[in-house]
């Protein structure tokens, strides 16, 4: 976790009067399938997990997951999580901690990683985002995805590139915008946007004080008022029928958003890189201490070497616009013709170069669940949806 510790206050806040992690109970019987606690973005090569069974070469019980971020520490922490899964993903910007200070996950070995060394040099010790799969020095998780969010528009109508979050406010597209319904990424966006203008004061938009908070969240109840927003999207269905639909022309997302709404309504819907930057992100996996007690370290070393493999990377590119967490994923795909054709080898070296442009962006601010003022960010939060 990179702008704030997680502490035992925000660990309360989350849950309630403090609960502590109950002891696991005996050792119980390894299984043969690694119990996986996540979404489908961790998968790539087919519908079903037999692809990524056939490359890691173990069995993969997946247990889709949704829940929130509080929902999914709850379940780990105080209740049954340890015993139904061996390892988990995360909901980004600092689970890692907030597990890791509580037990549910444990402490990993690189060294029965072989593909650890491939694996992108600012997690590495010293990186810039070495701490974001680190507790205490220690690495407790793998990354298999990241990003930098920004904002999709429909180039065939608005007939230009946008490179500021500038468009997104403007009141040419009112009741033509729309922003997603977190208050994490709607929030953190809106203040890089209004830091970097000049327009608001605020220090550390992946972090802001009760008052910042404040400034960000008038800014966007006056806007709604004005009738600025189309909605608030919820899911990758939703924001992508909205921009494929032309329902808006512009709106902040994620990039496989913008995807799937190329995918139906052809080239028009472009991702943009923004000046004054962006959120940006990573997924990681996690074994769980219910996983190692089960004996399932193997098995969840096997997966996680698979998380850092161009196999892996190469199509988390391809299918949903993931940056992969490896180096050598252009050297595969051009070693590997048979998997990529001349059309979309061009799209992702396309996609991978504005990735790099948007990931290097000096004014970009990491995810963060677990922000100091969480309570101002929720209580806020209620007043734009209400607004």
């Amino acid at each position: 976790m990179r702008q704030t510790e997680f502490n035992r206050r925000q660990m309360m806040a989350l849950m309630g009067a403090g609960a502590a992690a109950s002891a696991m109970g005996a050792r119980a019987t390894a299984m043969e399938a690694l119990k996986l606690w996540a979404p489908g973005i961790a998968k790539v090569g087919g519908s079903d997990w037999t692809a990524m069974e056939a490359q890691s070469g173990i069995a993969i019980a997946n247990i889709a997951k949704s829940a929130r971020a509080d929902e999914a520490i709850q379940k780990m922490v105080v209740g049954d999580g340890n015993a139904l899964y061996d390892a988990m993903t995360d909901n980004g910007g600092g689970m890692e901690d907030a597990l890791a200070s509580q037990g549910a996950i444990v402490e990993l070995d690189p060294s029965r990683i072989p593909n650890w060394s491939n694996m992108l040099a600012t997690y590495q010790e010293g990186g810039d985002n070495a701490s974001t799969i680190r507790h205490d020095g220690k690495v407790v998780a793998v990354p298999y995805i990241s990003n930098a969010d920004s904002l999709a528009f429909n180039h065939g109508v608005i007939g230009e590139e946008l490179t500021s979050w500038e468009a997104l406010f403007d009141s040419q597209f009112r009741g033509r915008a729309a922003m997603q319904n977190d208050y994490g990424p709607t929030l953190t966006n809106t203040a890089i946007y209004l830091k970097q203008s000049g327009k608001g004061s605020i220090d550390n938009p992946s972090d802001m004080s009760e008052d910042e908070v404040r400034q960000v969240a008038e800014f966007l109840i006056d806007l709604k008022k004005k009738g600025h927003f189309r909605t608030f999207w919820d899911g990758v269905q939703n924001g992508s029928d909205l921009l494929s639909s032309e329902e808006v022309l512009v709106s902040s997302c994620w990039e496989v958003i913008q995807i799937f709404a190329a995918r139906k309504n052809g080239d028009d819907i472009r991702y943009g890189s923004m000046k004054e930057g962006h959120q940006s992100w990573n997924n990681v996996v996690m074994l769980t201490k219910g996983g190692q007690d089960r004996g399932m370290e193997d098995a969840f070393y096997k997966l996680a070497n698979l998380y850092l493999d161009p196999w892996f990377g190469s199509r988390t590119l391809a299918g949903l616009g993931f940056t992969p967490q490896m180096n050598g994923v252009g050297e595969y795909i051009e070693a590997n013709p048979g998997d990529f054709d001349d059309d979309t080898k061009a799209v992702l070296a396309e996609r991978l170069m504005r990735k790099e442009e948007r990931l290097a962006n000096p004014g970009n601010a990491w995810q963060n669940v677990f922000p100091t003022n969480i309570r101002a960010y929720q209580d806020w939060w209620a007043r734009v949806q209400a607004a």
